[in-house]
């Protein structure tokens, strides 16, 4: 069954892949927003579906590569490089910083990591030389060298649309290697975990660590992609609540729930957007909520139930 999901999962990928054949511009920002989103999710299914650990620190690490991507590319680096450069420095920071905050659990390790981001945010309004403070930074570099809108929508489109594949099937072997077996373990019990041999502090880290490498590179592409970023923007606190939530609406701990749930988010979120302008924070939570009380495990519930309809009935 997981098999199965797991290969339906890539040919939808594949196919949504070709979503600049509609020759839309609208299309492509939504076709990227939903792959960044999609990144977001499946990078948090390693430390909160596969680990049991609710971090918040998504937007520490979109906002951290965000500005590393962005002064890289400022300084001469081709746009593949500084989003390399930016993973590699978060993967390294989160797996330094995951030994201290992971000793913390439940509320506490949530409160500890959403902390992250609001300090990086200060550090960058402080840091006036270097990411341009209150201001923001501009990035005026044309990756592509082109000048076609559509040229440039789709080339991002399709960066981003290649680092949610990348993320993808990187978080499915995680899944079934030796470490997710171990952090499965430390969901279940950490305790026992330890006692089976499990190194508890270096899994539940390393696990720290692959949840931010993409979302990270994630951000060096969008500040490439936007030209211009500041610190609320790329440290925005919804980018530690939305991969939460689009990761429950999909289904806790499995990857394509993770990009189904953002995918199906993302609908949602468009939608409400058109129609509700006012009240759309409102209209968007309220559907959230209905969404996960009717499906508590999930949309991927769904998907199961009715292989094991099909299965009684084969």
């Amino acid at each position: 069954m997981k098999n199965r999901i797991y290969y339906g999962a890539i040919v939808f990928l594949a196919v949504f892949g070709c979503l600049p054949l509609l020759d839309s511009s609208y299309a492509m920002r939504i076709g990227t927003f939903a792959c960044m989103y999609a990144i977001m999710s499946v990078s948090w299914t390693v430390i909160g579906g596969f680990t049991g650990y609710p971090s918040f620190a998504t937007a520490a690490f979109f906002g951290f590569g965000a500005y590393c991507g962005g002064m890289l590319i400022n300084n001469g680096w081709p746009w593949f490089a500084a989003a390399g450069a930016a993973g590699v420095v978060a993967f390294v920071a989160a797996l330094v910083l995951g030994i201290v905050l992971l000793r913390l659990r439940g509320h506490y390790f949530a409160i500890a990591s959403l902390a992250v981001a609001e300090v990086l945010r200060e550090v960058t309004n402080s840091a006036t030389e270097l990411t341009g403070g209150g201001m923001g930074l501009n990035i005026p570099v044309s990756v592509t060298g082109s000048n076609s809108v559509m040229d440039e929508a789709s080339f991002f489109f399709w960066a981003m649309w290649a680092l949610l594949l990348l993320t993808f099937i990187a978080v499915r072997m995680i899944q079934e290697s030796k470490l997710g077996f171990g952090l499965i373990c430390i969901k279940q019990n950490e305790s026992a975990a330890d006692m089976i041999g499990v190194n508890a502090t270096i899994y539940k880290s390393l696990a720290f660590a692959f949840s931010g490498v993409f979302v990270a590179m994630a951000g060096a592409l969008y500040a490439a992609w936007v030209h211009y970023i500041e610190p609320p923007d790329v440290f925005d606190i919804l980018f530690a609540v939305k991969p939460i939530v689009m990761a429950l609406l999909g289904g806790l701990g499995s990857p394509a729930g993770a990009v189904l749930g953002a995918f199906v988010f993302l609908g949602i979120e468009e939608m409400v957007w058109r129609n509700y302008l006012q009240i759309h924070s409102g209209v968007l939570g309220l559907l959230v909520v209905v969404l996960l009380l009717f499906l508590p495990n999930g949309m991927m519930s769904i998907t199961k139930r009715l292989g094991l309809i099909g299965g009684r009935r084969g």
